[in-house]
């Protein structure tokens, strides 16, 4: 029995992704000749994501990366040096084959440890532009190791001798997204099969830039659309649900179901817009934006613009600032009002969701264990 390390955290999006690699890998190899872990933050939504995978979970002391000066980055950095050793301990007494991050400031540790046990070390960003997690995971890739890509456009911001181990390889995303069925996302939201759906994501906590947009245009919006919102934990707002408006807090095993059911998807342009494509949905995008990000979601919003697959809203100003809610109005409008116009962001979109980073990744990690074995 060999074990494999994974590692990654702090957002679904760095665990979602994982989680599909880990399934794949699963399916190439016979159930008694491989074993995955994984080592995660001690805090957050890390454990209960990957246990109820059925995955065993480590969880390791992590402080956050920051670009920026603050005293916490002090205390942050005896929490990364435990963080490395409690994940060198737990890699040397798993014997782990091989390790592979799906990034997330949680990953750096555990990297940084298996290179000082020589175990291969293969990264995956999921963003346009590589994140510091990434920036310094790449430093721990060598041999057989590899960097995969979500953009073919990312490996140019790699140091040169690191673009040589790069592989494009899409975003991982779980298979229940390409076997998703739209009957059983219209039986759970008790629409019929005449709705049409407009699914707005805010992410597992919400947005409250999007939660007040669409409270500000949800008369229009239910002209064209049943609206169903994701929309966090709590609104900061009382609208009952109704016929039309569809509120709710999260989704889970449903989210696939739903998504295929939806006729226009709009929410902020994350890695999560990497399921979107898999089930070949016009978008409309609202990036995170602003000094308190780096600018990963906008980068991210403009490929898939640039590709014809969705619209971005942005500030009348074009500074990050508010979008106006008439803009969002307009870019629905356009979509519910021509059907040629979905069609062909609908055709985009599904080539980009074709490449399967999933099976891409795994493959490549089930080629260093059968070598190595």
């Amino acid at each position: 029995m060999l074990n494999i390390a994974f590692t990654g955290g702090g957002t679904g999006g760095h665990i979602y992704p994982g989680l599909a690699v880990a399934a794949e890998l699963n399916k190439l190899f016979p159930a008694d000749k491989i074993r995955i872990f994984w080592i995660g933050s001690s805090t957050g939504m890390d454990r209960t994501l990957v246990e109820s995978a059925g995955i065993e979970f480590f969880g390791v002391p992590s402080g956050k990366l920051r670009r920026y000066f603050s005293f916490q980055n002090i205390f942050d950095i005896f929490k990364i040096l435990s963080g490395f050793f409690v994940s060198r301990k737990i890699l040397r007494k798993k014997k782990a084959k091989l390790l592979f991050s799906k990034g997330g400031f949680v990953s750096v540790p555990p990297c940084a440890a298996a290179a000082s046990l020589g175990l291969t070390v293969f990264t995956h960003e999921s963003d346009f532009s590589p994140g510091l997690a990434t920036k310094i995971n790449t430093r721990f890739i060598s041999g057989k190791g590899r960097i995969f890509t979500a953009y073919e456009d990312t490996i140019r911001y790699l140091p040169q001798k690191i673009q040589e181990l790069a592989v494009v390889s899409g975003n991982p995303v779980r298979s229940n997204f390409r076997a998703a069925d739209p009957a059983k996302g219209r039986a759970f939201l008790e629409t019929d099969d005449n709705a049409r759906i407009l699914l707005i994501l805010g992410g597992s906590q919400g947005a409250q830039e999007i939660n007040d947009l669409i409270r500000a245009a949800l008369p229009s919006l239910t002209e064209l659309y049943t609206v169903v919102h994701q929309s966090g934990p709590a609104l900061s707002w009382d609208i009952p649900a109704s016929f039309k408006y569809k509120p709710y807090p999260y989704f889970k095993e449903e989210m696939p179901h739903v998504m295929a059911a939806a006729e226009l998807v709009m929410g902020r342009s994350g890695a999560g817009i990497w399921e979107w494509a898999v089930l070949g949905k016009p978008m409309i995008l609202l990036p995170l934006r602003g000094s308190g990000t780096r600018g990963d979601q906008v980068e991210n919003a403009r490929f898939f613009e640039s590709a014809g697959a969705a619209h971005v809203l942005s500030s009348p100003s074009g500074d990050g600032g508010d979008v106006s809610v008439q803009e969002f109005i307009s870019a629905v409008s356009s979509f519910a009002n021509d059907a040629e116009k979905r069609k062909s962001f609908a055709e985009a979109s599904a080539k980009i969701g074709k490449k399967d980073g999933a099976k891409i990744i795994a493959q490549v990690l089930a080629e260093n264990i059968r070598e190595d074995r």
